[in-house]
């Protein structure tokens, strides 16, 4: 487990891979296998250590809203209120979560422990952490671990799956210049994205209304030193916990398992499906739409949650094919709509499993 540790701080400095959440994670995981004596009060899972209080906004489910929070506060709708449809392809990608929860529970894993496990394909920790959280927390340690691992591994898993999906014609698609959203409708987003989503998804309240207050503070115009610390210092110190914590939660005793093998192997699986997905749901949107409509596929992976290397991955490849197409302020449509997806997706979960 120490090996694995330095593998993710070597992947994080050498490859800048998610180096804000491998980095936290990495030195957590070798902080968590230092052998210790019993009864010396360091342990993360000893009662009353200080790494065990830390460790209850993990366990208790508080640390995740508060980084959706800052994510809501750092976010610019703008791209997925100026083309409402991107939405569907955000709702798409969700697809994988419940492909791979089918998947789980085929595979001897019972529901609760499926749907937690299922979370991973929206490709955001923080979801994976809360949900797991509730409903399967001896897995936790391996979920988030897994979550965290394909969020920074983004720039390899989904453009071999973008190449084989989309033809050379369908990278060269040209969207549409997005329209300008006025600071009228930026303000009304968040509010009246917040009480559709929370009267059919209720059991998503904690996410889903931490991330539409945070962006009203960001767009209102009137908080914008409440919106700094949301999007700065609140969510750098959290993301600091969260990994350190998650990190150290991962006791060889504890972690090494069958079950944690399984997880990661779905949890490739999830990540898969959910790309799949959203590029597969743009090409069969396109046959409905006008030449001069027509959705470039290779955004169809920015529906999962990674925000924004999702879609600078759609950019990057689209600028393979033609150095002239910018795709990045499409793809951040669908790829916001993936934060909110994911969050409706855990509260569609815990409502029907808790």
């Amino acid at each position: 487990m120490i090996l694995i540790g330095l593998v993710f701080i070597y992947l994080a400095v050498t490859k800048d891979w998610e180096p804000m959440l491998l980095v936290p994670i990495g030195f957590g995981i070798i902080v968590g296998n230092i052998p210790l004596f019993p009864g010396l009060q360091v342990g993360i899972y000893e009662e009353g250590s200080v790494l065990n209080i830390l460790y209850q906004g993990v366990q208790k489910g508080f640390y995740p809203p508060l980084i959706f929070l800052g994510i809501g506060a750092m976010t610019d709708f703008s791209a997925l209120i100026s083309n409402p449809k991107l939405l569907l392809i955000g709702a798409a990608a969700q697809f994988g979560i419940f492909g791979a929860y089918a998947i789980a529970l085929a595979m001897g894993f019972n529901p609760n422990e499926a749907g937690a496990i299922g979370i991973i394909g929206g490709a955001d920790g923080p979801t994976a952490i809360f949900l797991s959280s509730r409903l399967a927390p001896d897995l936790m340690g391996a979920i988030a671990v897994s979550a965290y691992s394909y969020m920074a591994l983004v720039p390899v898993i989904q453009p071999p799956i973008m190449k084989l999906l989309t033809s050379k014609k369908e990278r060269l698609i040209r969207m549409k210049k997005p329209r300008t959203v006025s600071p009228t409708e930026k303000k009304i987003f968040p509010i009246v994205g917040f009480l559709l989503t929370a009267f059919i998804v209720p059991s998503g309240l904690p996410l889903l209304g931490m991330l539409f207050f945070g962006n009203l503070l960001k767009e209102s115009g009137v908080t914008k030193r409440l919106a700094n610390t949301a999007s700065g210092p609140l969510i750098d110190i959290v993301t600091i916990l969260i990994g350190i914590t998650v990190g150290c939660s991962t006791q060889a005793d504890k972690f090494l398992q069958m079950k944690s093998v399984g997880i990661f192997i779905l949890g490739a699986i999830s990540f898969c499906i959910a790309t799949f997905a959203g590029v597969l749901f743009v090409k069969i949107f396109n046959l409905f739409l006008k030449d001069e409509n027509k959705i470039n596929p290779l955004i169809g992976n920015a529906g999962v949650s990674a925000v924004p290397d999702s879609a600078r991955v759609s950019h990057n490849i689209g600028l393979q094919y033609d150095k002239t197409n910018y795709l990045l302020m499409h793809a951040m449509g669908p790829n916001v709509a993936g934060v909110i997806g994911s969050a409706v997706a855990a509260g569609i979960l815990l409502g029907f499993l808790s």
